[in-house]
């Protein structure tokens, strides 16, 4: 059997991506596939070490304060090991794989990181070239982009940190998170990635229609797979 489907879904923080990743799993365990849902960073797990002291601010309190290769090889290293330790016999033998986040959040927020533009082309092929051929992890099949307007996922990622008590270097500069936002839909754009709309006026749309239409969107590329 050939190898698996690997689907991303893409957001900013606090545009429902942990949800949405979910919902998409059980209809699609209810229409009878196959399906594993991994999640990245890998909190869990001790592969992701550098990335939590990185987003606790212990290599610099802002994001912009770590080189954007340097923070991608934490990220990479954890998704090299989530890969090899947790689903790769898995998505080897034909499995369904969907990922909360995946190599395609360092394309945004550690490009935004690099203003010259031919830098900033530099390391998103550095950053492909690492992860998917040196350290070998599959590419994906699909991206489906959650894109939440800024003005609503503050909100609501004000709203989280308050009943959390907490916020990363990433989560706590708001201004950041923008400049990523707008980087999304362009990378979204450029490499063609399926963009879902998740608010409207102001207002986040309702889960449920969301969810409708990544499992539209994801159900396309696995028989698109199949084909």
């Amino acid at each position: 059997m050939g190898k698996g489907t690997l689907i991303i879904l893409e957001a900013g923080d606090a545009s429902g991506k942990a949800t949405q990743t979910r919902l998409l799993e059980e209809r699609l365990k209810e229409a009878g596939r196959s399906v594993r849902r991994v999640e990245f960073p890998d909190y869990a797990a001790d592969s992701s070490a550098l990335v939590r002291m990185y987003l606790a601010g212990d290599f610099g309190k802002e994001a912009d304060a770590v080189s954007p290769y340097a923070a991608s090889a934490f990220f990479a290293v954890d998704r090299y090991a989530s890969y090899q330790m947790k689903w790769k016999e898995y998505y080897e033998s034909g499995g369904i794989v969907l990922a909360d986040r995946y190599t395609t959040s360092n394309m945004v927020h550690q490009a935004v990181k690099i203003e010259d533009a031919a830098e900033r082309e530099a390391y998103i092929a550095w950053l492909s070239d690492f992860e998917y051929d040196k350290l070998g992890l599959p590419r994906p099949d699909g991206v489906i982009f959650l894109d939440m307007a800024p003005a609503v996922s503050d909100r609501l990622l004000t709203a989280r940190a308050k009943a959390e008590g907490r916020g990363d270097i990433h989560e706590t500069d708001r201004a950041y998170l923008h400049r990523c936002h707008e980087a999304y839909r362009k990378v979204a754009a450029r490499f063609g990635w399926h963009r879902i709309l998740c608010s409207v006026d102001d207002a986040p749309r309702p889960a449920e229609d969301i969810a409708a239409e990544v499992y539209a969107a994801a159900t396309a590329v696995i028989e698109g797979k199949a084909t």
